[in-house]
């Protein structure tokens, strides 16, 4: 019997990086495909989800990787769906989910890159043809937009190396899908996908700090007491303070595009 070769797929990494990796002793190859079989799961569990005809229940079950938050946004945005009348669930449902959520780090995100979820929330109303609520359909499905979007999500979480699916990388699934509602309304305000993408990480450090500065001064603090105007205002803080110093060379690169 003929033995097939194997497919080899080139890795390529930054010259810094490859260097600490060889001097490490990392195997290459075993965490790459580790990581691949990982995202391959969560890509072929979204592609049955968008294209099934299972209940709403069942498809959120489906996304068993996503984070309670990131299910609950899933949701709201069948509901949002269902109470437009839209025949299926669109990128700017998702992105409605997500702001309908109200508690999750891509709310952060968007603040720290200066864009503001309620007006985002108005240019999705203005953008989205009104119609009739229907009744709760159990196949509703995911748009071929929006299942791009899904997939686009769980490759930013796989290239972050996190091993979970928040609402952090849907933003940044909405962002870089390039077709979708959500995507351009995103992009207009200024959520350039580079950018988000080092504001996610900022965002991920940030509140990992704030949470051991918080439990460190939970002692010492009096009830009640909200320093620096609290966790959220610290948070967003920091993000804004991360990010400056990439607005200013995008601003540069911008003026010098202009003038020339």
């Amino acid at each position: 019997m003929e033995v097939q070769p194997v497919p080899k797929i080139n890795v390529y990494l930054p010259d810094e990086l490859a260097e600490a990796v060889k001097e490490a002793g990392v195997p290459v190859s075993a965490v790459c495909q580790r990581a691949l079989e990982q995202a391959v799961r969560r890509v072929t569990a979204i592609r049955e989800t968008a294209s099934s005809a299972s209940d709403l229940q069942e498809a959120v079950a489906n996304l068993s990787h996503f984070t309670q938050r990131a299910r609950t946004a899933v949701t709201l945005a069948h509901e949002q769906a269902r109470a437009s009348g839209a025949a299926e669930i669109g990128t700017e449902h998702l992105l409605g989910g997500l702001l309908a959520e109200g508690g999750n780090l891509a709310l952060q995100v968007l603040r720290a890159l200066e864009i503001d979820p309620d007006r985002v929330w108005t240019e999705i109303v203005r953008r989205s043809p009104a119609g009739a609520p229907v009744e709760d359909d159990p196949a509703l499905r995911f748009g071929s937009l929006a299942a791009a979007a899904l997939e686009l999500t769980v490759t930013e979480a796989t290239s972050l190396g996190h091993n979970y699916v928040g609402c952090e990388h849907l933003l940044l699934g909405l962002i870089a899908e390039p077709d979708g509602t959500a995507g351009r309304i995103l992009r207009s305000m200024g959520a350039e996908p580079r950018l988000a993408r080092r504001a996610v990480s900022a965002a991920l450090a940030g509140y990992v700090h704030l949470r051991a500065q918080t439990a460190a001064q939970a002692p010492a603090a009096s009830p009640g007491a909200s320093p620096g105007g609290g966790p959220q205002e610290a948070l967003a803080a920091a993000l804004r303070q991360e990010l400056a110093p990439i607005v200013r060379r995008l601003e540069r690169l911008e003026e010098r595009l202009t003038d020339g």
